[in-house]
């Protein structure tokens, strides 16, 4: 995608604005469920820019992260979701912001009766540099020449190693409301990986963001009103999920989409979705003679590893796919076969068939000599049987 301008500018100028007096163009129309608001200060809730609630699909105990934070809403939200047991990260690149999303934290944390939020400052792209202490090291090693300025890289090199912002594999889920069609176009790659990169296995992402049904124009994407307002930058609908695919996610799917656009612009629709997607596909696959039957209602499906499969039909897996069907949000789709003797996993071979899946034999799970003959099961009640 091609922009001249520096999407980064614009977009701290415009939210620095933000956070001093609401601005309505920057937001689309969001309901929140009620109960939650009620402790949250005014302040954040007119300051508070967004176009979905990612936080009503998060559960108790969780550790969140949220990207682009700005005043702390969804952050305060999430608190009171996740509970004294979880915790809540808010990430913003914008001094204003950051200032009254942690002004007003202590007073959340009073009304609810546990603080468990914090903020922190950093760019959405880059999560493993703490900005703050970037500066505190900058502040004692100015740059001064092109010397020190390499060294500055360096420097931010170590804090991303030694003092991550936020390490890997660290928190539950990640939501976001309406922030990454703000990131530049070429880090937007990087923004999808550092997603990943924190989030541990089993984790998910869960992005309320605008996107367009075509392509913006470079002239759409040169005009800093634009960028800034959540437009120019958006990505496409079939773009936005292949990012998450891309970055290694698995079971993406569109938990809502609004059906009539935020905003058109020279004919191109720009309307709110919300993504999850999961962390967890990766790692060996191991033959344990498992298998899945797709249910329905499609004939026929394909899933992120290549394994087409049709309605009815006893497949082959490795343990790994075995196990993710089991889950969220596979688990309601299939029916589960285990062997008739379990292969202990220390056992267990590299699982060796092609990539697609392949049909799995009955006696494979029940084993080759099996032979058992039974009597009829005790299926049948006063008026029908099975």
């Amino acid at each position: 995608m091609h922009t001249t301008i520096n999407p980064e500018s614009a977009v701290k100028e415009r939210y620095a604005s933000g956070a001093q007096a609401r601005e309505a163009a920057l937001c689309c129309p969001v309901e929140y469920d009620p109960q939650y608001l009620r402790v949250i200060p005014q302040e954040v809730i007119e300051r508070d820019y967004g176009c979905g609630d990612p936080s009503q699909y998060l559960c108790s105990g969780e550790t969140v992260l949220d990207l682009g934070s700005g005043t702390g809403k969804i952050c305060f939200i999430a608190a009171q979701v996740v509970g004294a047991q979880g915790k809540v990260i808010g990430v913003d690149m914008t001094d204003e912001m950051l200032d009254v999303a942690r002004r007003n934290a202590p007073v959340v944390a009073e009304r609810i009766g546990y603080g468990n939020v914090e903020f922190r400052k950093g760019r959405i792209q880059d999560l493993g540099l703490d900005l703050e202490r970037f500066d505190s090291v900058l502040r004692e090693r100015p740059i001064t020449d092109a010397a020190s300025f390499l060294k500055a890289d360096e420097l931010a090199a170590e804090l991303r190693l030694k003092h991550p912002l936020v390490a890997d594999e660290s928190v539950d889920v990640v939501v976001s409301n309406c922030v990454l069609n703000l990131v530049d176009s070429r880090s937007k790659p990087r923004l999808f990986e550092e997603i990943f990169r924190v989030l541990r296995v089993g984790g998910r992402a869960v992005i309320s963001d605008i996107v367009s049904d075509e392509a913006s124009p470079a002239h759409l994407q040169d005009d800093p009103e634009l960028w800034s307002g959540c437009i120019s930058g958006a990505l496409t609908e079939d773009g936005f999920l292949e990012a998450f695919e891309q970055a290694g996610f698995y079971g993406i799917q569109v938990l809502k989409r609004d059906v009539d656009p935020w905003q058109t612009v020279e004919g191109i629709e720009f309307r709110s979705v919300t993504i999850e997607a999961f962390k967890g596909k990766q790692g060996p696959c191991l033959e344990r003679n498992q298998a899945v039957v797709y249910k329905g209602p499609f004939k026929e499906v394909l899933d992120d590893d290549g394994h087409r499969m049709e309605r009815g039909r006893r497949y082959a897996v490795c343990d790994k796919t075995y196990n993710l069907y089991r889950k969220a949000p596979y688990t309601e789709q299939f029916d589960f076969v285990e062997p008739r003797e379990t292969v202990p996993l220390e056992q267990a071979k590299p699982f060796d068939r092609p990539r697609a899946a392949a049909l799995r034999h009955p006696k494979e799970t029940k084993g080759q000599d099996y032979t058992v003959t039974t009597g009829a099961s005790n299926c049948c009640d006063a008026d029908s049987c099975c």
